[in-house]
Formats: C-alpha cells, structure tokens, sequence
C-alpha cells in the first residue's frame, strides 16, 4: 500500500525544521541553557504532534482500505497504531 502524506503534516514537519535550525542558532549565539531547554521542549512537542497526526492518517487510509477490500474486523490495525505510539513515547 502506498502512503499518503498530506501536506499539512509536509508543513509541520518543514516547521519543526526551522524550530531546530533556531534550537543551533540559539547554541551557536552562546545563549543561556533555559532558552535552549524551551526551545528543544518546543521542538519535542510539535514532533509528538506530527507522530500522532502521522499515526491518525495512516490509521484512517488503513481502515478505509480494510473496509474497501471486504474485510469489517479493523481491531488488529487499530492496536498496532496504539502500539506505534505507546513506543514513540
């Protein structure tokens, strides 16, 4: 099955890019380690969101294609999406 990215999540991902390229401009400046900190948490943050919108769209093209191929029972894709998120923790 082929993915589909959406560009939402295309657009967060080049976000967080920025906000690291900011985390290095921040160390390299020499500025204090509770800016850095906030900036890493903020960094942290957004690539937890973009995991669980990553995880909730690839969950839903799944099920769609389960439900389109005949089959009803969905169970098994839902657990493996809760397990790829238990382990991103």
């Amino acid at each position: 099955m082929e993915y589909n990215y959406t560009d939402s999540l295309k657009t967060r991902l080049r976000r967080i890019e920025g906000q690291v390229r900011g985390v290095l401009r921040l160390m390299d400046e020499g500025k204090p380690c509770k800016e850095v900190v906030a900036q890493l948490s903020a960094v942290r943050n957004a690539s937890d969101k973009a995991l669980a919108q990553m995880v909730a769209e690839n969950l839903q093209q799944c099920i769609m294609a389960e439900q389109e191929a005949g089959n009803k029972d969905t169970d098994k894709l839902v657990k493996e999406a809760i397990e790829l998120l238990v382990k991103s923790r």
